[in-house]
C-alpha cells in the first residue's frame, strides 16, 4: 500500500487522525482519516480497555490541536499525558535513552542502551509508516510551549490554590445560578480535604462557609484562608437565614469547625499548595509571550479529595475564563481530561460535575472544546454527555460495557433526531483491534472504523515525579525569568508620608478641601492603624482617531505624595489605584493620624494641582495601539501586545475557517454533480457486469447443448449458430463493461482533479503566523478638551 504522502493529511483545520480499516479483511485501507477541527466544538468522548490505544489516540488529537495553534488544558490523572514532552525531532538514540524504561529493557533481554536504539528505530519507522518523519516533531515543538504543572508539589510548576478564593469574574457574579455552583463546589471541596461531608442543604459547615465566601465576593472582595478561618470565628454576617447566628451555629462548634481548616494552614504537606502560580485560565493557554500552551496537569501523587478539590476549582476558572470570552465558530482552546471516572458519575453529585455539565452545555458558543476519555464506561452520566458530538470507541473489557455504549450511542443520536444502525455498529465494535476506533460524528454522513496514526511524542508510559522535575526546571527557569522581566502594571512607590508626628483624629480642615479616608483594611492586618495623608486625582480620558477608529474613554485614579518640599506635589510620582477607589467621607473611631503638611490645608493650593494633574494627564497618558496589517484590526484599550496577537491568533483561524468554508462551497455542487454522476456509473457497471456474467453463463450452456448434441449425433448446425451468436453477444457485453469501467474511471479522475484544484485553492491563501507578525504601532495623545478632571482631593490611608 502506498504512503501517505504530507500533502495528503496537511490540511487547514483538519486533524491527521488515522487511515480507514477494514473490519472485514482486518487491515488498514488507503482512505485517510481526516477530522475537522471545528466538530471538537461539540465535545468528544473516548472510551477504550486499557491497551486498546486510547491513550495514543488522545495524545495525536491534542498534537494536532497544537499543531493548528490551538491551546489545551489537560487534567492528567496518571501520568500518561506527560509524554507530550518527549518529543525528538532528531530521532537520535541519545534522546531516547533518558526516557526508555529499564524494566521493559531487562524484560526484552536488552541493556537500556540498547533498547534506547531499538526504540529510536521503532519510532523513525513508525512515523515513516504514516508520511510523518522528524520535520513535523519540529513544526510540533515550535507551534506550541508545553508544560507540566504539579500542584502540592514542586517537580512542575506549582499552583497556589489554598493561598486565596479569588472573586470570580463579572460575569459569574452578575449569574445567579452560576455564583451558586460555584461557591457550592468550591465549599464542597474545601470541606472534603479536612474530611467533613458537605450537603449544601443539611450541613451547617457547607452552608456558614458558603454565606461567608458568597457575601464577601457580593461586595467585591477575595479570600485567602487565613481571613475565611478569621471569619468563621467571627463572620460578618450575623443571620444565617432567618436564624441567629449563634442559634444556628455556635461559637464553641465554629471554633472546632476553625481548627480544622487552621490544620491546612499547619500542616508541612500542604505548604506547596500556598506557593505557586495563581489560577489563572489565561496563562494557562498562553505562555507569557502569547503562544499557544498545553498545559499538561499532573495530579498522580494527590490523594482523591485534594484531586477532586483542584479539578473543581480548574473547571469552576475555566467556566469564569469561559464566560469572558466572545463567541466563535472556532476551536478556540481545548480541555481534555485523560480519565473522567468519578468526575461524572450517573447519580452522585461531587463537586467537579456541576461546572464540567456547565461546560457540556455552554462552552461550545464560545469554541471551547471538551474531550473526556474513560476505560470505565459503566459510571459516566451519559445524559450530560448527550452533547458530545464525537465518539471514540476503542475494545471494550465486557459485553456489558459494549451494551452501555451501544445505549448511550442510541441516547445520544435519539436527542438529535437520528437512529443509529445498532446491528452494524455491534458488529463493528465486536471487531475492533489495539489502535482501531469507531468514530461516531454527528458531523459526518456515517461512522468511520480506523486506525490511530503513529504519534509522533515518545509514549513511554507514566513519568515520575523525579522525571517531570528533570523536564520541567529548564522550562520552570526560563519563565520565571521572562515574568521577573516584564513591566508589572500600575508600578509605582505606594503614596505615604513620612511619620514624624501622629494625634488621635483627623486634623480640622477648611470646609473648601474635599477629604476622604480609606477604612478597609487588608484581611489579616491587626493592630491600630495610622494614617497618612496623600493627594488623589480622578479624571476621565477620552482618545479619539478617525484613521485608527478609535473611540475609547478610561478613567484614571492616581494618589500622590504630598511633602513640605518647595514643590509639596510631583504627579510623576503618582500611583495607580483600582477605579473607583473604596473611600468613605468619615474618618474611623480610635485611629491615628500623621501630621498634614501645610501646603496641604491651604485650599487654593488644591485648584492648582487639579491644572496640574490634567497637563501631567495629557502628556503622560498617551495611548498606544498596535495594527495587524494583515488583519486589519486594532488593539483595544489596556490590551498589551501579547494579549493582541493572543486574539489575532484567534480571529486568523476564524478568517481562514471562513475563507476554507467559501472555497468548499464554491466547489460543492461541482463535486455533488460529480458524485452523481459517478454513483450512476457505478450502478451502470454493476449492471453490466452482471449481464456480462448473465452471457457467459448462456454461451457455456450453448456450446455445451452443441457439444452434447454432436457428440449425440445429432444435427448441431443449429446449436453451433446458437454458440457462435452467444459468444458474440458475450464480447459485446466484455466491451460494454470495459466501457463502462473506463467512464467510470474517468469521472474519478476528474473528481480527484477537482479535490486537487479545492486543495489547492485552499492551499493558497494567505498564511501568517500573529505571533511573529511585524505589528504597526499607533500614538493616540488626547486633547485638552478630552481630559475631564472629576475629583482632586486630600484622602488618608492606613499604614502599619
Amino acid at each position: 500500500m502506498e504512503l501517505p504522502k504530507m500533502e495528503d493529511f496537511e490540511k487547514l483545520g483538519f486533524f491527521y487522525l488515522g487511515r480507514e480499516y477494514d473490519i472485514e479483511a482486518r487491515a488498514r485501507s488507503s482512505g485517510l482519516v481526516l477530522y475537522d477541527s471545528r466538530d471538537l466544538t461539540t465535545h468528544g468522548v473516548c472510551v477504550g480497555m486499557t491497551g486498546s490505544g486510547k491513550t495514543g489516540l488522545c495524545i495525536c488529537l491534542l498534537e494536532e490541536a497544537a499543531m493548528d495553534g490551538v491551546p489545551s488544558i489537560v487534567i492528567d490523572p496518571k501520568g500518561d499525558i506527560t509524554n507530550l514532552l518527549l518529543t525528538f525531532p532528531d530521532l537520535k538514540k541519545e534522546d531516547f535513552l533518558p526516557w526508555v524504561n529499564a524494566e521493559d529493557a531487562a524484560r526484552k533481554g536488552l541493556s537500556v542502551e540498547e533498547y534506547a536504539v531499538r526504540q529510536a528505530e521503532q519510532w523513525r519507522k513508525g512515523l515513516l509508516e504514516w508520511g510523518q518523519d522528524g520535520g513535523r516533531i519540529r513544526r510540533l515543538r515550535e507551534s506550541c510551549t508545553f508544560a507540566v504543572f504539579t500542584p502540592g508539589s514542586a517537580a512542575g510548576i506549582p499552583v497556589s490554590i489554598l493561598k486565596s478564593f479569588e472573586l470570580p469574574p463579572r460575569q459569574i457574579l452578575e449569574d445567579e445560578e452560576l455564583l451558586n455552583e460555584r461557591v457550592s463546589s468550591t465549599v464542597t471541596s474545601l470541606l472534603g480535604l479536612i474530611g467533613v461531608e458537605g450537603d449544601p442543604l443539611r450541613s451547617r459547615e457547607h452552608i456558614l462557609l458558603s454565606t461567608i465566601i458568597s457575601d464577601s465576593w457580593r461586595k467585591g472582595s477575595s479570600l485567602d484562608l487565613a481571613a475565611l478561618i478569621s471569619q468563621v470565628q467571627s463572620p460578618k454576617v450575623r443571620r444565617v437565614g432567618v436564624m441567629e447566628l449563634e442559634t444556628f451555629f455556635p461559637s464553641k462548634d465554629r471554633f472546632s469547625l476553625a481548627m480544622k481548616l487552621n490544620s491546612l494552614l499547619a500542616s508541612p504537606g500542604l505548604r506547596l499548595w500556598f506557593e505557586g502560580v495563581p489560577m489563572d485560565i489565561g496563562s494557562f493557554l498562553y505562555d507569557p509571550g502569547g503562544k499557544p500552551r498545553v498545559s499538561i496537569f499532573y495530579i498522580a501523587h494527590l490523594g482523591d479529595a485534594e484531586r477532586m478539590l483542584f479539578v473543581s476549582l480548574l473547571l469552576n476558572s475555566l467556566v469564569g475564563w469561559m464566560r469572558t470570552q466572545s463567541g466563535t465558530t472556532s476551536l478556540r482552546a481545548l480541555l481534555y481530561i485523560d480519565e473522567v471516572f468519578g468526575y461524572l458519575p450517573p447519580v452522585a453529585n461531587p463537586p467537579s460535575k456541576a461546572p464540567l455539565m456547565t461546560l457540556l452545555k455552554q462552552a461550545r458558543a464560545f469554541g471551547l472544546g471538551v474531550l473526556l476519555a474513560t476505560q470505565n464506561p459503566m459510571d459516566l452520566d451519559y445524559k450530560a454527555l448527550s452533547n458530545a458530538g464525537t465518539w471514540f470507541i476503542g475494545r471494550l473489557q465486557t459485553e456489558r460495557d459494549k451494551l452501555r455504549i451501544l445505549e448511550a450511542l442510541e441516547t445520544v443520536s435519539g436527542a438529535s433526531g437520528a437512529q443509529i444502525p445498532r446491528g452494524d455498529y455491534d458488529r463493528m465494535i465486536t471487531g475492533l483491534e489495539k489502535r482501531v476506533f469507531l468514530m461516531h460524528n454527528v458531523h459526518d454522513r456515517g461512522p468511520v472504523v480506523f486506525e490511530t496514526r503513529w504519534a509522533m511524542s515518545y509514549l513511554r508510559g507514566p513519568l515520575t515525579r523525579e522525571q517531570i522535575k528533570l523536564l520541567m526546571d529548564p522550562i520552570k527557569a526560563f519563565e520565571s525569568a521572562a515574568r521577573e522581566s516584564a513591566p508589572v502594571a500600575g508600578a509605582g512607590e505606594k503614596a505615604t508620608a513620612r511619620v514624624s508626628a501622629v494625634a488621635e483624629g483627623a486634623p480640622a480642615l477648611p470646609p473648601e478641601i474635599p477629604q476622604f479616608f480609606v477604612t478597609k483594611v487588608a484581611p489579616g492586618e491587626m493592630g491600630q492603624a495610622v494614617y497618612v495623608p496623600s493627594l488623589l486625582g480622578i479624571a476621565q480620558v477620552r482618545y479619539s482617531d478617525a484613521k485608527s477608529g478609535v473611540s475609547w474613554t478610561r478613567e484614571v485614579c492616581v494618589e500622590v505624595p504630598i511633602t513640605d518640599d518647595p514643590i509639596p506635589v510631583d504627579w510623576g510620582k503618582a500611583r495607580e489605584l483600582p477605579c473607583p477607589p473604596d473611600l468613605e467621607r468619615s474618618p474611623p473611631s480610635n485611629s491615628m493620624f500623621a501630621e498634614l503638611p501645610k501646603a496641604a490645608s491651604n485650599p487654593k493650593n488644591y485648584a492648582a494641582w487639579e491644572k496640574g494633574f490634567a497637563a501631567w494627564l495629557q502628556e503622560t497618558r498617551k495611548l498606544e495601539l498596535f495594527v495587524s496589517p494583515s488583519l486589519g484590526e486594532t488593539s483595544k484599550l489596556g490590551e498589551s501586545e501579547s494579549d493582541f496577537r493572543i486574539r489575532m491568533q484567534l480571529l486568523a483561524r476564524e478568517v481562514r475557517d471562513r475563507e476554507v468554508d467559501k472555497i468548499r462551497k464554491k466547489y460543492a455542487p461541482k463535486l455533488a454533480r460529480l458524485e452523481e454522476r459517478i454513483r450512476k456509473a457505478k450502478a451502470a457497471l454493476e449492471r453490466e457486469e452482471l449481464q456480462a456474467k448473465e452471457q457467459k453463463y448462456q454461451a457455456a450452456i450453448s456450446a455445451g447443448s452443441a457439444l452434447l448434441g454432436a457428440l449425440l449425433g445429432r444435427k448441431a448446425v443449429s446449436g453451433v449458430k446458437t454458440t457462435a451468436r452467444d459468444l458474440g453477444r458475450t464480447a459485446k457485453q466484455e466491451e460494454d463493461v470495459k466501457g463502462s469501467r473506463e467512464n467510470l474511471e474517468s469521472l474519478q479522475r476528474e473528481r480527484a482533479a477537482l479535490e486537487r484544484e479545492l486543495e489547492s485553492e485552499i492551499n493558497a491563501l494567505e498564511k501568517f503566523d500573529p505571533l511573529t507578525e511585524r505589528l504597526y504601532r499607533v500614538a493616540v495623545t488626547p486633547k485638552k478638551g478630552e481630559i475631564t478632571v472629576r475629583l482632586v482631593a486630600l484622602v488618608w490611608s492606613p499604614i502599619q
